[in-house]
This record gives structure tokens, C-alpha cells and sequence, in this order.
């Protein structure tokens, strides 16, 4: 039997995965044409405690892990408008900046709990101040789980290279799970809450949330949680949550996510 070792669990960065040989290699997506079809990734900025990455699914609904909310040192969940998500965030600049006004975890989420149980439902939803609405930027689609041996890609920001979106075009999925994925893609501190990628026709659609680094037998891997079932749960829940809060906070709007123009995977 393989075992599992959970290396880190909260892959936001604070400021104060070795992949198989199939694998491609990380690449930066430094300038515009790199970076064309991949602006809806964006970095979260956690007030004054780090980041993480999120990817806009609607024009006002962003994807992130659920544990990128919550202090490490107080396990309180921080304010939404202290969060900016920062669209195609490159060399100082992104294409597009909205402050969060709504944060929802996925219901089942328990921040409390062992380090690797808190990888299930590690999930969440972020409602944007105000819709992003730009030719260039256009939502994700999402899709179904991948399983076992597929390939999948990822593109996120991390520790020593959270100026500009790296991409890994192929990775494999090595046991999917109902709740949990393991892949050999490359992670680090800052890609909690990346998008994890599946590619039909050339095009890439979110199937799942990138959640923690770990290891099998000294292998490096990612822990990430698959997206079509908990999607339905998080927009229930961000539903409730404005039913809750309409005596005296703002609303949400449920949007329906992406258009049917998914992102393209570009050659290496």
C-alpha cells in the first residue's frame, strides 16, 4: 500500500512535486501572447498575510480553496473585503482588480480538522464586488472529475514565481477519489486554490481545485478536490447565505459559469 504524507497543507504563502518524466515542465507565462486565455486565473490577495489562486468560473464568481479564508495562527475566516482578486496578475499589473464582497466555503468544510481530512471539501466560492466584463478575459467553464491516469494541466502562482502564472500543460492524475484527486502535478506554497484542468477539443475546462502538496513513497504530489459535485453544494450555499444575510448584508447573485469560449492550451 502506498503512503500518503500530507508535506504541507496550507499552500497560501505567508509572507513574514518533482513530476514524472511524461510530465511537462512548468512554464511562466510572463507576457501577453503567453498569457492569452489564461487571464481568468488571477492571484488572491490575503490582506497582509499572503496569497493564493483563484480562477473566475462567472463574471462575478471566483474558485479558490477553502482554507485560503482562514488565519493559520487563529483559525478565524478572514473578512471578504479584505481579499482582492487580481485577474492575469503579471510584473505588477493585472488586466482586471474587484475586491471580494461575499466568501463562502463549501459546507462540508471543517478548517479544525486533521490536516488531511481538511483536504475534503477543501473548496470554495467568492462573489466579486463587481462582475468582470472584458473581451480578453473570459470565465472557465468547468467539467466532470477527471480519473485515474488522465492527464490534466494546472496554472498557478507560488513562492518564487508569484509575478506572473506558471503553466504545467500535462500532469497525471494518479487515484481519483470521489473527494479527493492525486496528482503529480507541481505545486508550492501560493497554488492553493489553483484550477486543475482537463482538455477536450484543445480546450481547458476546470475539473478540480488545487489543495495541498504531499508525498507517496518520496514522490511529490498535489491534492486537489474535484469540482462537479461540491460546484452545486458552494452555489447552494452562497444562495442560503444571501437569504441569510438580506436584513442587513449585500446580496449574490448566482451566476451560471463560463460561456463556451474555454481557454486553449498553448504548445510548449
Amino acid at each position: 500500500m502506498r503512503r500518503l504524507i500530507l508535506g504541507c497543507m496550507a499552500l497560501c504563502m505567508t509572507f513574514p512535486g518533482v513530476a514524472l518524466a511524461e510530465d511537462t515542465a512548468m512554464i511562466k507565462l510572463e507576457t501577453a501572447d503567453d498569457s492569452r486565455g489564461w487571464d481568468a486565473v488571477g492571484k488572491l490577495v490575503l490582506g497582509e498575510r499572503g496569497f493564493c489562486t483563484g480562477a473566475l468560473i462567472g463574471p462575478q464568481l471566483v474558485l479558490t480553496a477553502a482554507h485560503c479564508l482562514y488565519d493559520k495562527t487563529t483559525g478565524v475566516q478572514m473578512r471578504p473585503e479584505d481579499i482582492t482578486f487580481q485577474a492575469g496578475f503579471r510584473n505588477g499589473r493585472a488586466v482586471a482588480y474587484r475586491t471580494v464582497s461575499r466568501a463562502v466555503a463549501h459546507p462540508d468544510y471543517r478548517y479544525s480538522a486533521e490536516k488531511l481530512d481538511r483536504v475534503i471539501a477543501d473548496i470554495a466560492l467568492l462573489e466579486l464586488s463587481q462582475p468582470i466584463r472584458l473581451p480578453s478575459l473570459e470565465p472557465f467553464e468547468t467539467g466532470e472529475a477527471p480519473v485515474e491516469g488522465d492527464q490534466v494541466g494546472v496554472v498557478s502562482y507560488a513562492q518564487y514565481r508569484e509575478e506572473a502564472p506558471s503553466i504545467q500543460q500535462s500532469c497525471e492524475v494518479l487515484d481519483g477519489r470521489r473527494d479527493t484527486l492525486i496528482l503529480t502535478c507541481s505545486v508550492d506554497f501560493g497554488s492553493s486554490g489553483a484550477p486543475v484542468f482537463s482538455i477536450e477539443d484543445g480546450v481547458a475546462r476546470v475539473v478540480s481545485v488545487i489543495s495541498a502538496k504531499a508525498e507517496i513513497d518520496g514522490q511529490k504530489v498535489s491534492l486537489a478536490v474535484p469540482l462537479a459535485e461540491p460546484l452545486a453544494a458552494l452555489l447552494a450555499a452562497l444562495e442560503e447565505n444571501k437569504l441569510g444575510s438580506a436584513a442587513g448584508s449585500t446580496g449574490v447573485r448566482v451566476l451560471s459559469g463560463g460561456n463556451g469560449n474555454g481557454a486553449k492550451f498553448v504548445k510548449p
